[in-house]
């Protein structure tokens, strides 16, 4: 497994100093929860590596790691659908960053829904998942030119 970044450092100076040392994973990558500002709710998760979340503090605007393009993308580059940070914050051991943001748009899943999480797993049958938002709020094939 390999070193992380902070181990060696004193525990305290990472959970309650105010140096900012965020800890990425043995593959480089931030592992990132994208909530709505106002609401406090769940957006999104995605990865972040140390390019895409410098830019995402210095431009304000979400940018992720995709590991399936091995590339960053700006969250909402095609859809228009920007993540305007409000606020990025993160856990006390610095291994998770969340961004709270304001969404330009209705929603943010490419599947046309508000969030990412409109799927719960069923109570009575934990093998099967219920919808919990009635309906997409935008048609993804308006929105990105093609069906997903």
């Amino acid at each position: 497994m390999a070193e992380k970044k902070n181990s060696g450092v004193n525990p305290d100076q990472i959970e309650l100093g105010t140096d900012f040392k965020p800890n990425f994973n043995s593959q480089g990558l931030l592992p990132c929860i994208v909530v709505d500002h106002r609401s406090g709710e769940v957006l999104m998760f995605a990865w972040m590596n140390a390019e895409a979340l410098s830019q995402t503090l210095q431009t304000k605007k979400a940018t992720f790691f995709s590991r399936s393009r091995n590339k960053l993308w700006v969250k909402g580059e095609v859809s228009g659908r920007v993540l305007h940070v409000k606020q990025a914050l993160v856990d006390c051991d610095q291994d998770v960053i969340q961004l709270k943001v304001e969404v330009a748009g209705e929603g943010v899943c490419h599947r046309g829904y508000r969030t990412c999480f409109y799927r719960a797993v069923d109570n009575l049958n934990p093998v099967k998942l219920e919808f919990v938002e009635d309906a997409p709020v935008f048609d993804p094939g308006d929105v990105y030119g093609r069906s997903e």
